[in-house]
């Protein structure tokens, strides 16, 4: 089934565009974009994931074989194809993904000399915005042009935060980005988020973490914690998300409390 013959949610406003970003790896960006995608999904949200990490954890996470793809979201950025053609249906309800191979890699480099370098992703996802609900972009861990098209092209961003030592080292230098790229190239761009990931009730170490994002984001952060699974770290090896792995697992409760906050805030 193509990605046109799914419908939008009716009670859905316009489609919210956000990217999931921070620059630390490991601190569960895809295991977010993977999994918060498919509780939207389950809530009747149709939702778009475009895999911008060269790793492409987000497209084998959503069951999609990178071995067997011709073309992925490198192919939208720097050789015009048009994005729909691109886009591949997953097992998921109402879920949609833009593949990434390790082709991705090769496309900060060449980025450096393209017209209008910054606006190739917002630009390609332009045609088919108004036909999701949800578009969520997963992006690299790092701040070069990728990260700075994914800005260019969302309406906001999510940060997740793993609660561990250090959780707050380099979120300055993200907020730095932001605001450059705000000031520059997307004025409407703001923080729909930020989200505590890996958090073990047990121990004092996560619980200072969470009071310490919570002082510093305020209301900003999500009221939902994402606890450290055995699950969460499974299911990716399946080529599923949590919610359908292990749907009663604490972890897959946790990305459907999570769900339901976003769309509140949407």
């Amino acid at each position: 089934m193509g990605f046109r013959d799914v419908k939008r949610s009716k009670s859905a406003k316009d489609t919210r565009v956000i990217a999931i970003i921070n620059q630390k790896g490991g601190v569960g960006k895809s295991t977010t974009a993977v999994n918060l995608s498919a509780a939207l999904g389950e809530m009747n949200r149709k939702t778009l994931l475009v895999d911008f990490d060269p790793q492409g954890n987000s497209t084998s996470g959503l069951g999609v074989e990178k071995e067997g793809l011709e073309q992925c979201v490198y192919d939208a950025l720097l050789n015009d194809v048009p994005i729909e053609e691109l886009i591949q249906d997953t097992e998921s309800k109402k879920v949609f993904v833009v593949p990434a191979t390790i082709q991705l890699a090769g496309a900060e480099v060449e980025l450096v000399s393209a017209m209008a370098r910054e606006t190739r992703l917002k630009e390609a996802l332009e045609p088919i915005k108004d036909e999701f609900d949800f578009i969520f972009i997963d992006c690299p861990p790092s701040l070069g042009l990728l990260t700075i098209n994914a800005l260019t092209a969302a309406d906001s961003v999510l940060i997740p935060i793993q609660c561990e030592y250090y959780a707050l080292e380099g979120v300055t230098k993200l907020l730095e980005s932001m605001k450059m790229v705000k000031g520059r190239l997307n004025k409407k761009l703001d923080t729909f988020g930020v989200l505590l990931t890996m958090f073990d009730s047990r121990t004092s170490l996560s619980n200072q973490v969470v009071e310490e994002v919570k002082n510093y984001f305020g209301d900003t952060t999500f009221k939902t914690l994402i606890p450290r699974t055995v699950k969460l770290s499974e299911a990716p090896s399946y080529g599923m998300p949590v919610t359908e792995y292990a749907p009663n697992n604490k972890g897959a409760k946790a990305y459907m409390s999570l769900a339901k906050e976003v769309i509140s805030r949407a």
